[in-house]
């Protein structure tokens, strides 16, 4: 054992601590544990390692111009972002992020987002997203919330004005 050299061996002091046995089922030093990682930090290394992002066009029964950026980690959906974007006005509009429980606090929705601002780098992004989860991610990402969403007249189809109307 390390460090057993400077210890006194005679009666003087007792008897040696190196004489004791570990308890059974330890073996040794605590730092000296080989076990796979696992909990928050491995679903985080999974987040940024092995979630891929896939795009994919709604059918127009949702509505004209909706899209989703499917999450998928090995050919599972993970999460999805649904959002609607006007190429014209330059402006998107998040109207929900879902992420499956386990990815919740792994950062899988600041990544989805930043992906979804680097796809369109000059769109203005608002959000009508209702659930906590979701306003408290987009809080965190500086995206508003509002809960009007007033129509485009490029697409018309509903997308959000950047500037507040005021009566």
């Amino acid at each position: 054992m390390h460090g057993q050299h400077a210890r006194p061996t005679g009666k003087l002091f007792g008897p040696t601590p190196a004489a004791q046995a570990p308890p059974p089922g330890h073996g040794g030093a605590g730092h000296s544990r080989r076990r796979r990682i696992s909990g928050r930090f491995h679903r985080r290394i999974l987040a940024y390692r092995a979630v891929e992002f896939l795009s994919a066009h709604i059918p127009e029964a949702s509505g004209p111009g909706e899209e989703c950026l499917l999450l998928v980690h090995v050919r599972q959906v993970v999460g999805q972002v649904h959002y609607r974007i006007c190429r014209d006005c330059a402006r998107g509009v998040i109207t929900e992020v879902i992420i499956d429980q386990r990815f919740r606090d792994a950062g899988l929705g600041t990544r989805a987002l930043s992906h979804l601002r680097s796809r369109h780098p000059r769109t203005a992004w608002r959000s009508t997203a209702t659930r906590r989860t979701a306003r408290d991610l987009l809080r965190l990402m500086r995206i508003p919330t509002i809960i009007s969403d007033p129509s485009c007249v490029h697409t018309r189809q509903p997308l959000l004005d950047p500037t507040p109307a005021t009566s």
